[in-house]
Formats: C-alpha cells, sequence, structure tokens
C-alpha cells in the first residue's frame, strides 16, 4: 500500500515528532510513504487574500500527485481541507480549471481531476481500517486518559471530504485512541475551535477559545490532549504557556499527536515516536513506556 506524503511548510519546520512518528507509525501497518521534493505548499494562507492564486498553488500540488498515480495524505488538516476542496473545486468547474492550467503550463504542468487528498488518518481509517491498526497493537495504554481534539479543517466542509462523519458527532479520532486500549474522553468541549485561525487578527480571542479548551482538560485531569494538526498544535502546545499567563493562572496539559499513541501502541519507544520533543513533556507516557 503506497501514497504520496504531503508534509506542507510547518510540519517539517515546527512538528519534526509528528513527522517522525507518522512515519514510524506508516512503516509498522504496512504503509509505503512516498516523497516527491518538488512539492511545496498547499495554498491555505494565502486564501483569505487571494483565492485565485491559492487555487493555483494547491493544483500544483494535485498535478503532480497525479503524475505518481498515488493518493495525496497530509500531516495537516489545513492542507489536506484545502487540497481536497480544490480538487472538489476544479472537478466541478471546466473554467477555472481551464484558468488554473493556464497557470500552470510554463511549468510544465497540467491540473486533470481525479486525484484523492485527504488527511494521513482518514487514509489509515479507511485503507488499513481501525480493526487491523488493533491487531497489531503490542503495547496496552491501558489505564491512560486522552482528550481529542478533531479541529475544523478535519472535518470540515464535510461535502468536500466525502462526508466520512458527521462533523457535529465526530467519532474518528476516539476509534483510533480506544484502539489502543487507552481511554477517549468525550469532554463539553469537544468540538471547539483552538482560535488559531484568528491568531494574526486578535491574540486575545484567540488564546481565550485555546485557553476554556485548556482549563476544562486540566480540571478533567487527561493523561494529554491529542490532535493531528499542527496548526491546532500551534496554540494548544506552543502558545500554552502564554495562553495561562494572560489568564492569570496554571495549567500544564501534555499535547501529543494521535500519531505518537499509536507508535506507542505499536510498540515503538518515547525516542522512536518524538515524544522528548515535545515542549509540554508527558512525562506519564514518557516513563511507562521508557525501556
Amino acid at each position: 500500500m503506497k501514497a504520496l506524503l504531503f508534509l506542507g511548510c510547518t510540519v517539517p519546520v515546527r512538528n519534526l515528532n509528528y513527522e517522525l512518528s507518522a512515519r514510524k507509525v506508516c512503516q509498522a501497518l504496512g504503509v509505503e510513504l512516498v516523497d516527491d521534493p518538488a512539492l511545496a505548499c498547499c495554498g491555505y494562507p494565502l486564501k483569505g487574500s487571494d483565492q485565485g492564486h491559492a487555487l493555483v498553488i494547491a493544483a500544483r500540488a494535485l498535478a503532480q500527485a497525479r503524475a505518481h498515480g498515488l493518493p495525496l495524505v497530509a500531516l495537516c488538516s489545513a492542507c489536506a481541507g484545502t487540497l481536497a476542496e480544490a480538487e472538489h473545486h476544479l472537478a466541478h468547474d471546466p473554467i477555472a480549471a481551464e484558468a488554473v492550467n493556464k497557470e500552470l503550463e510554463p511549468l510544465g504542468l497540467r491540473y486533470e481531476p481525479g486525484v484523492k487528498a485527504t488527511h494521513l488518518m482518514r487514509f489509515l481509517l479507511n485503507e488499513v481500517g481501525v480493526e487491523a491498526i488493533q491487531a497489531k497493537m503490542t503495547k496496552s495504554l491501558e489505564g491512560f486518559s486522552f482528550a481529542p481534539h478533531y479541529g475544523c479543517h478535519y472535518l470540515k466542509p464535510s461535502e468536500v471530504l466525502g462526508g466520512l462523519e458527521d462533523p457535529e458527532n465526530p467519532q474518528s479520532l476516539a476509534r483510533l485512541i480506544a484502539a489502543t486500549g487507552a481511554e477517549a474522553v468525550n469532554h463539553p468541549r469537544l468540538k471547539d475551535c483552538c482560535g488559531g485561525g484568528v491568531l494574526g487578527a486578535d491574540e486575545e480571542l484567540a488564546g481565550s477559545l485555546a485557553g476554556a479548551k485548556l482549563a476544562e482538560l486540566d480540571a478533567l485531569g487527561v493523561t494529554a490532549m491529542v490532535m493531528v494538526c499542527p496548526f491546532c498544535n500551534v496554540m494548544f502546545e506552543g502558545q500554552q504557556k502564554a495562553i495561562a499567563k494572560r489568564m492569570d493562572t496554571k495549567f500544564k496539559v501534555p499535547v501529543v499527536y494521535l500519531t505518537q499513541l499509536l507508535g506507542l501502541g505499536l510498540g515503538l519507544s518515547p525516542d522512536e515516536v518524538g515524544l522528548k520533543l515535545n515542549r509540554v513533556k508527558p512525562k506519564e507516557l514518557i516513563k511507562a513506556f521508557k525501556e
């Protein structure tokens, strides 16, 4: 089983633990991730100010992926959503597709519909399956509790993402957490946004959104918060100390990537899944799985 890996901009710079654990988990599950160094940005950062050129950038990645004949899987929810949305738009709008192709022509590329762009977690769920993943677990995470954070781009727009799950009642991350033997905690702010979308315009509002969820999880005493998006990680882990200070409170909620949990369950060590690279150390996990 093969897939073309789309790393995007944020993961290689800020989230080496995510990339490391994702590659190790895919290897353990028999999924070959193919790299193409020519893949670059998905276009998401430009989308709010220049939709036309953002679409061209996304189409460039789709055209490159089509040449490989492989599904395109992203670690970042924003990348996965942007690429899937661009594919949906261009496949249903031949005028827009032709305009994009005029921009791509000097690069020797041409967009053609049919590329499957998705998040790595959805690829694992659909192509490997929860039961097969659970069957490969060699170490149980029973006794630990984790709060999934889905984030906006992982769930919406659902029609573009193929209606894979109800965005108002998401279950996919909880199912993968449960496959490790751990408890997936369903909490009141489960579907709340991380606030990252408004960070550049209103830092206080962004911090209040993330802070409310962090305070809730701190009170619940979960082992860690679990996510699949590096942009959400910027808010919940990268900004956590500043948010707590702004709220005049103290909390320390470990934040881990779902691939790190799956890796521990698959028998990988804390070092192999990059737990020591996490900014808020998940000390319970590191201690429990230390060799």
